[in-house]
């Protein structure tokens, strides 16, 4: 029997799950409804992958979706998690900032106990979830201390309309340092370009604790992001380059299909 699936925003990143399921990459899938701020864009969405525009979240979770996939924003994780993982509705989230707040990760953790579903985290634009939480897990074990941390490095452009960007930055010719602080710390100031900082934190030691360092490039296209989590005897390091933020939508689409295979990769 193929899983009801929904998205909540019907931007750039949903419709690529629409495009997934459109050539047939999500077989084991079926979109039942959709949800976006632009009503218009919804309507866009079904119409060319099947399933209901859906004008509220009331509209959308009465679809009984298996799987509910989010590509809006930070508010829309806090918006709609609760609600949904009481009802048993599964969540994929890709604005994983929203669990930067350590109480609202409490209350989701919670609900999903309570309705009997799981948040799956998607890689985004990074990866390397297994090898970092297995580094962490070794350091709780073996009672070691930790190290772990991202280190971002994006074209000044992209940090165009946020609090770190300077006039001066897109004409300087070296490399500078805009920001230095926790995941937590720059979620708060970035609730929309570092996401996968607190991603990567969650896997780790935690949003809190994990460190996060912003690097403007000059002439630089994409986003260049450094994971890493040490402790003595190991070190990971992940490593992932992408100029568009398509990869973010794909990894929703592989963690589905993951999901749906006889053969799961972790």
């Amino acid at each position: 029997m193929r899983k009801r699936l929904a998205i909540v925003g019907c931007g750039f990143l949903g419709n690529i799950v629409a495009e997934a399921c459109e050539k047939g990459l999500l077989d084991g899938y079926e979109l039942v409804g959709a949800m976006s701020r632009d009503h218009r864009k919804a309507e866009q969405l079904t119409a060319r992958a099947g399933g209901r525009a859906c004008e509220s979240l009331e509209e959308l979770l009465n679809l009984k979706p298996d799987y509910l996939v989010e590509t809006a924003s930070v508010q829309t994780v806090k918006d709609v998690a609760v609600e949904a993982l009481r009802r048993g509705i599964s969540l994929v989230p890709l604005s994983i900032g929203a669990f930067a707040d350590a109480s609202f990760y409490e209350v989701v953790k919670e609900a999903a106990a309570e309705g009997g579903a799981k948040i799956h985290i998607p890689a985004g634009a990074v990866g390397g979830f297994d090898v970092l939480q297995t580094v962490a897990l070794m350091a709780q074990a073996e009672g070691k201390e930790i190290q772990a941390g991202i280190e971002t490095r994006k074209g000044p452009a992209s940090l165009q309309n946020t609090p770190l960007f300077q006039e001066e930055m897109m004409t300087e010719e070296a490399d500078r340092q805009v920001f230095s602080g926790t995941a937590s710390e720059a979620i708060a100031l970035l609730p929309t370009k570092v996401n996968v900082a607190v991603a990567s934190a969650l896997a780790t030691i935690g949003p809190e604790q994990a460190t996060a360092r912003i690097t403007s490039v000059p002439g630089m296209a994409g986003d260049d992001h450094k994971i890493t989590a040490e402790i003595d005897g190991v070190k990971a390091v992940v490593d992932i380059y992408s100029r568009t933020s398509a990869i973010a939508g794909w990894s929703v689409v592989a963690l589905l299909r993951n999901l749906d295979s006889p053969v799961v990769f972790y």
